[in-house]
């Protein structure tokens, strides 16, 4: 679909208009991308740096994974778009009769459980990045620590954002059993990584103030 190599206005416009993709989901995978490189962008600024020396081969690890992550969650971008079709098909389907019914049942619980998966990859590849910023922001230059500020204050809303699209669509789901086991997943990554998120923001404005 290409709608992560798109120029940023024309994603912006695409966005803003009544598509049905891209939507939350894959605007919180940018912004989880984005905030990564913000922190990855601290790496840059220290590697190569006599200052730095001792954590050099550090933050040259970290940045790999940095790297890494960046790429998942700009494919996110893509995956989110593709899941979301099946399911806005599925919410149209006819249900006049009772194999009708059935049948809808049936397909709703498959796009169901596709359209929660890239919100929860989308979740995890943001928890990830904001373990790697902790990082940056307590080894990397001190030039540079309002970027690393930055990155995970858009990791944390990128974290919350696709929350959304997972709750969204768990609370559609028949089988309550696996619906909440998915909630509990989030409920846990939020919990936990909000809080780290804070920590290193408030570390960060603390730096600066």
């Amino acid at each position: 679909m290409g709608f992560s190599t798109v120029p940023c206005n024309e994603f912006v416009e695409v966005l803003a208009s009544k598509a049905p993709v891209p939507g939350g989901g894959g605007a919180s995978a940018l912004v989880g991308a984005i905030g990564t490189a913000l922190g990855n962008m601290v790496g840059s600024l220290t590697v190569g740096k006599k200052k730095y020396a001792d954590v050099e081969e550090e933050m040259w690890a970290l940045k790999a994974k940095a790297d890494q992550l960046q790429k998942d969650l700009l494919r996110l971008i893509e995956r989110d778009a593709e899941v979301f079709e099946p399911l806005s098909k599925a919410y149209g389907m006819p249900r006049a009769t009772e194999e009708e019914k059935a049948e809808k049942a049936r397909v709703m619980e498959i796009v169901l459980k596709d359209a929660c998966s890239v919100p929860m990859e989308i979740m995890e590849k943001c928890c990830e990045a904001i373990d790697i910023i902790v990082e940056f922001a307590a080894k990397g230059s001190a030039l540079a620590i309002s970027d690393a500020g930055v990155g995970v204050a858009f990791c944390k809303a990128a974290l919350q954002g696709a929350s959304l699209n997972v709750y969204i669509n768990t609370k559609s789901m028949a089988n309550k059993e696996y619906a909440a086991e998915l909630n509990a997943k989030c409920d846990a990554m939020l919990e936990k990584y909000t809080k780290i998120a804070d920590e290193v923001f408030a570390s960060v404005l603390g730096r600066l103030k």
